[in-house]
């Protein structure tokens, strides 16, 4: 597998930021797509490390039941009594308590385990079902600058509550045909939740993941991407590697598992082009 996992040599590299004198009001960006295996939580994960980095202070919102980027944070989530599911569930609840800091300076994590599957059923016969988790977040908005959401693979009622609360999505999309069939179908829910629930929504961009530029496959579904969302692709593309479930298994993000590594600096790149676009702060 090849291991580099940077843009191409032509692609435009992105200032370092500046240091941030104060924290907050924080963006919040949620990582989305209906199809599982596209890198969405290893996107969540690497992102957030990065932009803390950056001396971002970051919020990682575990919003799927399998828990998986707690478990990518080293949290065992089944342990815990109270996680998202409790809050969401709970009106008067808040989320600091379920806050934990991990061992990424500047990264927190709100976690998730499978309690969180029964809140798409119970939130049925809620009112303002879909605003539950933009109610969870509300009192710590002023307290970071990004926080990141890692959406379920579904375009179910937790999906929504996720695009409700956020600003701006990433659409983590493997470069491969079969990817791209479903891309249509969540970018017209995306337009449904903005029009109907939060006019603010925008899609931050397309990032292309699990990259193999040594192929024409590759190649060509880079160029389909292109030519279909134009300059809502990210200019950063992030390669295959074995490193990144190796980075997975040591329970890290690759920037400190691997910080070295052309798949970490790709995560870094990412953060700049998110901060250079006005994505982040």
């Amino acid at each position: 597998m090849p291991e580099s996992a940077v843009g191409t040599a032509e692609d435009a590299d992105f200032p370092a930021p500046g240091p941030l004198s104060s924290h907050g009001p924080a963006r919040v960006i949620a990582m989305c797509n209906q199809k599982g295996g596209v890198g969405k939580t290893t996107t969540t994960i690497n992102l957030g490390a990065a932009l803390a980095e950056y001396g971002r202070k970051v919020l990682l919102v575990d919003f799927d039941p399998q828990g998986a980027a707690s478990a990518g944070l080293g949290v065992n989530a089944h342990e815990l009594d109270r996680t998202i599911y409790n809050l969401i569930m709970e009106p008067r609840g808040d989320v600091r308590e379920i806050i934990m800091s991990t061992e990424v300076e500047g990264l927190d994590l709100a976690p998730a385990n499978i309690d969180l599957s029964a809140a798409e059923v119970q939130l049925v016969s809620e009112v303002a079902r879909e605003q539950a988790l933009a109610r969870v977040l509300r009192p710590v908005l002023d307290e970071y600058d990004v926080i990141l959401i890692d959406c379920q693979p579904s375009l179910g009622l937790l999906t929504v509550n996720a695009l409700t609360a956020a600003h701006g999505v990433i659409i983590p999309l493997e470069a491969e045909f079969f990817a791209l069939r479903g891309v249509a179908l969540l970018v017209e829910s995306i337009e449904r939740v903005q029009e109907r629930i939060n006019p603010r929504l925008r899609i931050d961009g397309i990032l292309a993941t699990m990259v193999d530029m040594r192929t024409l496959h590759s190649r060509e579904v880079l160029d389909r991407v292109r030519e279909a969302f134009g300059d809502k692709v990210f200019n950063t593309k992030i390669s295959r590697t074995v490193k990144f479930p190796d980075a997975s298994v040591a329970t890290e993000p690759i920037t400190t598992y691997a910080p070295n590594h052309p798949g970490a600096e790709a995560y870094r790149r990412l953060a700049r082009e998110l901060i250079a676009r006005g994505d982040a702060a």
